[in-house]
């Protein structure tokens, strides 16, 4: 069994010298820990923005030398996407580059400059058509939903009056649409007395019936 849960692990001994025996007395032994430590402020070093290498910094200049370099680097990309857009341009085959033989002498010569125009007018005007039909579109399904909230709102209406009105019993006494309301409260079960009462009456029958035929 271990010694360590013990309420005190190593008990107090009284010493025979001078104020050794009164355990009151406050001890004179303290931690490591309590010391007084950071006891020296850390300044910043010349690589950790220093008051003095800040102080002598043109921030500025700085800031101008990064966009620049920044420059520099974006317009050294740009000549490399011109020459891909330039070369997959190319790749489309020219009128003047098809050779003869591949033409025929009943075909209509045609400028590139001029197909290029009408499929961007015939692009442009499809885009238009879409767009329209898509306004139309949501145009109709806008009038669809209000139509559908508006019977929606009326229906709820008129059950709610027909609640307000067929909730009150008193006024669906004269109605001309409702039966007649009984508020007569039917009699379900006899009680004991009303059986005694019955089988007296009985007994009372049948002897008179007796006393009358004897007579």
């Amino acid at each position: 069994m271990t010694t360590a849960a013990r309420p005190t692990f190593e008990p107090a001994r009284g010493g025979r010298g001078k104020g050794e025996g009164d355990l009151s007395q406050l001890s004179k032994q303290y931690s490591s820990r309590d010391l007084p430590s950071h006891t020296k402020i850390k300044y910043r070093q010349t690589t950790q923005d220093a008051p003095e290498e800040v102080r002598n910094r043109d921030f500025r200049r700085e800031l101008e030398e990064r966009e620049r370099a920044a420059a520099r680097e974006k317009n050294r990309d740009r000549p490399t996407r011109e020459h891909t857009t330039s070369s997959s341009v190319s790749k489309k085959p020219r009128l003047d580059q098809i050779p003869a033989a591949n033409l025929d002498a009943d075909d209509p010569l045609t400028d590139e400059d001029e197909d290029e125009d009408f499929e961007e007018e015939s692009d442009d005007d499809d885009t238009a058509a879409l767009l329209a039909e898509l306004e139309k579109i949501k145009k109709e399904r806008a009038e669809e939903q209000a139509r559908k909230e508006q019977e929606q709102k009326a229906e709820e209406e008129r059950i709610r009056m027909e609640n307000i009105l067929s909730g009150n019993p008193l006024l669906n006494l004269t109605g001309p649409s409702q039966p007649q309301a009984n508020f007569k409260v039917k009699r379900r079960y006899f009680t004991l007395m009303s059986w005694i009462y019955i089988a007296d009456w009985e007994f009372y029958t049948k002897r008179s019936h007796k006393n009358i035929c004897s007579k």
